[in-house]
């Protein structure tokens, strides 16, 4: 597969920061749009599950969400890998949509399979969210990277807060139009991903990862270029209007190939290759791990010491603190992540994990002491999973990032989900304690891998 993007040798530069603040705008903005439609579905999710399906298997369905967004990470990210990130995203959210809008169908009809296959193709807007993450550092500088990723990651904060209460207007408003109760939020959800989608696809013009493939490619020719002719400018001239606006002289162009067998496959080997896209990737999964399989079996431990009546509260206060552990100060980890090295933020994630664990597993039914560990729990996520990105991100070629990308999310989800379903049998028999343990465990051995010096510099197209 090979695909010729080509431009006049004499075009004029773009405005490169110009273009970067131009996306972090608009991705911050569908952030927000699809964390509110991400949520205002996941809110419910369960209860609307347990109502069509039956309680036993709420979980399950609730999980399909999550390995929805792991799968549609591997589509996606081809579709990247030869159109750029735009069509990518936009397909997500599409698909997001449609499974939104098929939960509602299943609770309409009470059809059991249908539910399933909706809150798996509802994983679409998530593969988007964290698809997002990525975009936004195609044309950072090296020094600001940390911080613009972590900036997209932060906007998601704000639809996390404010769908949880848009959820109750959703499910008032649809019962009044013969929707099922609990269904509303799924159709609102469904909305807010087609709004999503319609917004990027209008305006996520030049794409940022064709633009950077132009730049490296234009980099890559410079000393085979005339010294008075602009390679840089060359390269992304298809997508950037030339200043003026005017047409320019047709010359020699800059090619840039899509490259082979850029699927899951190649990401692998690349991977394999490259001790920082392997640490990347293992702080992105590993942190994953460990906090969801605590922060799943959280509201069950509350649930052993508290009366009915209570718990319902008590979750929403425990968890609204782990999540804005998680998102509330990723722009200040951002910053440590550019100002202190990728691998310190790495350590220091898993610091706080291990510290998260030892805190909720001694808590007993502590509820104070437990409500520290859960935010703990999620500053490390945060510094794994915005450090990991960031070195993941730098420490491949332009050509293969989507795809190695793509497989650091499927990884990630797959993580997810295992820890999920694993964390559910080790609290029936051994108990919160010794799931916090396991979960210290697992998290032990990336403090090695982190240790281990690896190159952080981006490699060359031909690299």
């Amino acid at each position: 597969m090979a695909t010729d993007l080509t431009a006049p040798r004499t075009a004029a530069r773009p405005d490169v920061a110009s273009i970067q603040r131009r996306t972090l705008r608009l991705l911050f903005t569908t952030q927000i749009i699809g964390g509110i439609g991400v949520t205002i579905g996941i809110s419910v999710g369960a209860l609307l599950a347990a109502r069509v399906a039956g309680t036993a298997v709420a979980g399950v369905a609730q999980s399909a969400g999550v390995v929805g967004a792991a799968l549609l990470a591997v589509p996606v990210t081809r579709i990247m890998a030869r159109h750029g990130r735009r069509p990518g995203l936009v397909l997500a959210y599409t698909v997001g949509a449609v499974g939104g809008v098929l939960v509602v169908l299943a609770a309409a009809t009470r059809w059991v399979p249908l539910l399933f296959l909706g809150m798996l193709l509802f994983g679409g807007g998530t593969a988007a969210n964290l698809q997002a993450r990525y975009t936004a550092v195609d044309l950072a500088e090296p020094a600001r990277r940390g911080r613009q990723l972590s900036l997209i990651v932060w906007a998601t904060t704000i639809g996390a807060v404010a769908a949880p209460n848009f959820a109750a207007l959703a499910d008032r408003v649809t019962t009044g139009w013969g929707l099922p109760p609990l269904a509303g939020p799924f159709a609102f959800s469904a909305a807010a991903f087609v709004l999503a989608a319609v917004v990027l696809l209008g305006l996520l013009r030049p794409d940022p990862l064709l633009t950077a493939r132009r730049l490296a490619a234009a980099d890559a020719q410079a000393a085979d270029l005339p010294p008075a002719a602009d390679a840089t400018a060359t390269a992304v001239a298809a997508e950037a209007p030339a200043a003026g606006g005017g047409a320019t002289p047709a010359a020699a162009p800059v090619t840039v190939r899509a490259p082979r067998g850029a699927g899951m496959r190649a990401a692998w080997s690349v991977v394999r290759g490259q001790p920082a896209a392997r640490l990347g990737i293992a702080a992105v999964a590993v942190g994953h791990l460990v906090m969801v399989a605590v922060m799943a079996m959280t509201p069950v431990r509350l649930g052993e010491s508290h009366a009915d009546a209570d718990v319902l509260r008590l979750v929403g206060i425990v968890l609204s603190l782990h999540i804005a552990g998680m998102y509330a100060f990723s722009p200040v980890v951002g910053w440590l992540t550019d100002r202190l090295g990728r691998r310190a933020v790495i350590l220091g994630g898993v610091g706080l994990l291990l510290a998260a664990c030892a805190v909720a597993g001694t808590a007993g039914h502590h509820t104070p002491r437990l409500s520290v560990g859960l935010v703990l729990l999620g500053l490390g996520w945060s510094g794994t999973m915005v450090a990991g990105s960031t070195l993941l991100s730098e420490s491949v070629a332009a050509a293969v990032r989507p795809s190695v990308q793509g497989l650091c999310d499927l990884i990630m989800g797959l993580a997810g989900a295992g820890a999920a379903v694993v964390s559910g049998f080790v609290m029936q028999f051994a108990g919160y304690p010794v799931l916090t343990l396991l979960a210290a465990v697992a998290a032990a051995p990336l403090v090695a891998l982190a240790l281990r010096p690896v190159p952080t510099g981006a490699p060359d197209e031909e690299g």
